[in-house]
């Protein structure tokens, strides 16, 4: 059972997410043989607040 966790910062819509998780599920079938119903993959979106690059946080860029 693959299960693929991905991080990003809030802001996509939810088609975006839904492509994001058809697409993501697609490519591990394909490469591991799993089958898709046993691929779990699980979204975990950071406010801009609370991720920081180089000492400065998403929300803070310009």
């Amino acid at each position: 059972m693959p299960i693929v966790n991905i991080d990003l910062i809030a802001g996509r819509s939810q088609a975006q997410l839904k492509a994001l998780v058809e697409d993501v599920t697609t490519a591990v079938t394909k490469n591991t043989g799993a089958p898709a119903e046993h691929v779990h993959v699980i979204l975990r979106e950071m406010q801009p607040n609370r991720y920081g690059v180089a000492g400065v946080l998403k929300s803070d860029e310009k």
